[in-house]
């Protein structure tokens, strides 16, 4: 099996969003891990970002908590806590490539423990070739 995939707030936000342009491309990432295919991976960042997202934006409070309880599942293995090296590291790869120290954090993570990002940011993530795109990860063995 290839290594986790750490994904980033906005693709398992587009598990839930039927009108996401990666929402069937997130699905099939969570339905792998369900399978046993592919091993996800998250950041503890990701359940404030996600249900953060679901409360303010959605207004669905509902939905905050089945997206907090579907990263937990996903990644009983692969959840990664902020600690202080992370958090340097983050605050690095944000000023080294114009990102939010959030975004650093994915980064980080990632290059920590030798996964691969997966992110629906495709001016800060994507394009610079700091994290694959749904639909890119989707397709690669």
């Amino acid at each position: 099996m290839s290594a986790p995939l750490l994904l980033d707030a906005s693709v398992w936000l587009a598990a839930l969003d039927r009108d996401d342009r990666y929402h069937a491309e997130a699905r099939h990432l969570l339905e792998g891990a369900a399978a046993g295919t592919v091993v996800l991976a998250a950041l503890d960042l990701t359940l404030y970002e996600v249900a953060n997202v679901a409360v303010v934006r959605w207004g669905s409070p509902r939905d905050a908590r089945r997206l907090v309880t579907m990263v937990r599942l996903a990644c009983p293995e692969t959840f990664e806590r902020a600690d202080e090296d992370l958090l340097n590291e983050a605050a690095t790869m944000a000023a080294r490539h114009d990102l939010t120290v959030y975004d650093g954090a994915y980064v980080a993570a990632a290059r920590r423990r030798g996964w691969t990002l997966v992110s629906g940011d495709l001016r800060d993530l994507v394009t610079p070739g700091l994290a694959l795109s749904p639909d890119t990860a989707t397709s690669t063995p």
